[in-house]
């Protein structure tokens, strides 16, 4: 039987309601205990005043929703799909002919979309926002510290040799780097330039570098290089496609990143020899975000939708509310082992939502009765 149009629309708003209430209700809790951690860390800081901390917590606000929306989806659905078994719109509906995979297709499908909009439309003004509560976080609650000196001060670039003869691959290290008026520092510098059998060509120990657009300002410089005796030079200059922007994102987290934005950056990163694994993971996370919020619209009507008749609703309600929250715990963990690369990224990202839809498909497979 075709399911029409105003069936479709009523369960449909029913879903998205409690929903966009359930996300509502729980990016409010969270807020609310973020900004007492925020309350917490202000005591040290006394620039750090109730406005400012106000506006953190607001400027985080949108990340928090992308957050929480899949448990949204799960707690909104158990919700809304309970209300329709008890008052047994469901019982009437399967009695007209209907089966559960027809009057879950809008549900699923309104949860597949609504995380999409969040990959896609809500992630660019995440990102934006999210990086300027970073920036205030790290002005105000952060004085001394920042992304440089939360990496210990460390910088590790690779890059094409450009313009030097013979051209290969410049690796440079710094052991200590900080930002002083936009301007990037660092002394005890190391570039080793490679040729392309990776053999050596030579080597610079700079005791202090200044980054200027399109090159390094070296000072005190020792120049060591294969069968010639080592110089000193006061001055010089190193070319580089490294931008001050361009550390600062490197370092900062990548959920100032927009969706659109993160594919570009990561190869930028792989070209400039950071590693990516955490962009990748986030891109991919952002990527699985649809699958995953239809994944636990199933999972809320597989355990709400057994009439009341049948007994154990209750127990049903609560398995519905623990199998959300394990999904959860082995999402994490999934993404724990993909930042250390113990996994690869794209299972780290997309095993969670795949092995929840497949238990969800298995649990409606065993309940549905026609």
């Amino acid at each position: 039987m075709k399911l029409p149009v105003t069936i479709s629309l009523y369960f449909g708003r029913h879903f998205i309601t409690a929903v966009l209430a359930m996300a509502a209700g729980l990016a409010g809790l969270v807020a609310l205990f973020d900004f007492l951690e925020l309350l917490r860390e202000s005591a040290t800081a006394p620039r750090a005043t109730f406005g400012i901390l106000l506006e953190i917590e607001a400027l985080r606000l949108p990340w928090s929703f992308m957050q929480i929306i899949p448990f949204a989806v799960l707690l909104g659905g158990i919700y809304a799909f309970w209300r329709l078994a008890r008052s047994s719109e469901l019982v009437v509906a399967r009695a007209a002919g209907i089966s559960a995979w027809q009057f879950l297709a809008t549900p699923v499908f309104v949860a597949w979309l609504l995380g999409g909009l969040c990959t896609t439309a809500l992630s660019p003004v995440s990102a934006v926002m999210y990086g300027r509560a970073e920036q205030l976080d790290n002005s105000y609650l952060k004085p001394s510290g920042g992304p440089l000196s939360l990496n210990g001060g460390s910088l590790w670039v690779r890059q094409a040799d450009k313009g030097l003869t013979p051209s290969g691959v410049a690796v440079l290290h710094a052991s200590n780097v900080w930002l002083h008026n936009r301007s990037l520092q660092a002394n005890h510098v190391s570039i080793l330039r490679l040729s392309s059998d990776t053999s050596l060509l030579q080597r610079l120990e700079a005791q202090h570098a200044t980054l200027s657009p399109g090159s390094w300002d070296l000072q005190d410089v020792a120049v060591l290089q294969p069968d010639a005796p080592p110089k000193h030079v006061q001055d010089m200059t190193f070319p580089t496609d490294l931008t001050v922007n361009r550390v600062q994102e490197s370092f900062a987290s990548p959920n100032a990143l927009s969706f659109w934005a993160l594919p570009g950056f990561i190869h930028l990163l792989k070209r400039s020899g950071f590693s990516a694994t955490q962009h990748e993971l986030v891109f991919q996370t952002l990527l699985a975000l649809p699958l995953l919020c239809a994944t636990m619209a199933l999972v809320a009507a597989g355990f709400s939708m057994r009439p009341s008749r049948r007994g154990s609703a209750g127990a049903m309600l609560i398995s519905g509310v623990g199998f959300g929250f394990a999904l959860f715990m082995v999402s994490e963990v999934a993404n724990q082992f993909g930042t250390s690369g113990a996994i690869p990224v794209v299972l780290a990202a997309w095993a969670p939502a795949l092995s929840g839809l497949f238990l969800a498909l298995a649990l409606l497979l065993h309940l549905e009765d026609g």
